[in-house]
């Protein structure tokens, strides 16, 4: 079994982060790994191991025959067996598949907003005619493809997260102690103004907390929103930005609370993230948050269309240090034992060969 990941860049979110990670993992249980980005390079390119060949096509268009038959000779060269692609770039892989049919291809879905889609996808449904395997990152999106997809193996694969090696470099404003966390690019879905709103009608910002906002800034409408709403409300002090960042987990070892605020996920890294890293979790309750997540047990729910459920959660974290570390210690040792690099890749391995 040799793999090839392929997905569209490397810029920084889950399913560029799971695909780095399935590839370093099964690397490290000697197997042949490679991974190949479409069309451009990103933030994330540091995190490849170096035993996982990596190229970047550079592909400029849709149908760009140049970059697929670069792709079918790196293919072919190395003795690809399966093509695992991530996300949008299903339809390079299709492509791939046709000229070079050998080849498996595995499509991993990792868009947990699909299943509000009230039909089915045309062109997915017709690539997925091709598809070997669907990979979903939640029973929702399993549930979805058995109605909507022609594909007939489709099973459901956790994802897991691995510390970032990274130099730090950044150092978080704020009180130490004090720092709450979200990890998301600024866009929708992930209702970044909605934590703002809630953070700042909480009043924990009076108590010392800040909230630190990581992720790409498109500086578009959405975050002119979030920066007006904290200018407005005098949170230059409690709420910043920091854009895109690569020392992720330099930045959550300086944190006590991770948060995610969306209103629509599949099955977030940020999560495990935050747990590998020792922070007390707040999340919303789409998605599989609430399957990884137990209200009060190891982290905190949140209804993400109700603000007064966001306010309570800040308010309990303030007033009450007993719940968090016991949230904190529960969801570090559940989550780094249930969803392990190496126990997910071993999984993803059975099914690469049929099981």
């Amino acid at each position: 079994m040799r793999s090839l990941q392929l997905i569209d860049s490397l810029n920084a979110g889950g399913a560029e982060r799971m695909a780095i990670n399935l590839a370093n993992g099964l690397s490290k249980l000697g197997n042949y790994s490679a991974l190949v980005a479409t069309r451009t390079d990103g933030s994330l390119l540091q995190s490849i191991n170096p035993n996982v060949d990596y190229l970047c096509l550079k592909r400029r268009k849709v149908l760009d025959i140049k970059a697929l038959f670069k792709l079918k000779k790196i293919v072919k060269d190395n003795n690809i067996t399966h093509i695992h692609a991530h996300a949008s770039s299903y339809f390079f892989g299709t492509l791939l598949k046709l000229i070079y049919p050998k080849v498996k291809l595995i499509w991993h879905d990792h868009l947990g907003g699909r299943v509000n889609q009230k039909g089915g996808d045309k062109i997915l449904s017709l690539c997925a005619l091709l598809f070997y395997r669907i990979l979903v990152v939640n029973i929702d999106l399993l549930e979805w493809h058995k109605i909507h997809t022609p594909c007939k193996r489709i099973d459901f694969l956790p994802n897991f997260a691995v510390e970032n090696n990274v130099a730090g470099y950044t150092e978080l404003k704020g009180m130490k102690g004090k720092r709450m966390v979200c990890l998301a690019n600024l866009k929708n879905p992930k209702n970044h103004l909605f934590l703002v709103q809630s953070f700042f009608e909480s009043k924990v910002f009076e108590h010392g907390w800040s909230l630190h906002l990581i992720g790409e800034d498109f500086n578009d409408d959405y975050s002119k929103n979030i920066k007006i709403f904290i200018t407005q409300k005098g949170l230059k002090e409690s709420v910043f930005l920091y854009d895109s960042r690569k020392d992720i987990t330099h930045i959550l070892r300086q944190a006590e609370i991770g948060i995610l605020s969306s209103t629509s996920e599949g099955f977030p890294v940020s999560l495990l993230e935050y747990a590998m890293s020792g922070l007390a979790i707040v999340t919303t309750n789409v998605g599989y948050c609430s399957k990884i997540i137990e209200h009060e047990k190891n982290g905190l729910l949140f209804d993400p269309t109700n603000s007064s459920s966001l306010v309570q959660s800040f308010r309990m974290i303030n007033e009450d240090d007993l719940l968090v570390k016991y949230i904190r210690s529960n969801a570090q040792k559940q989550l780094k034992e249930e969803y392990s690099e190496n126990k997910i890749c071993q999984r993803l391995i059975d099914l690469y060969h049929g099981e």
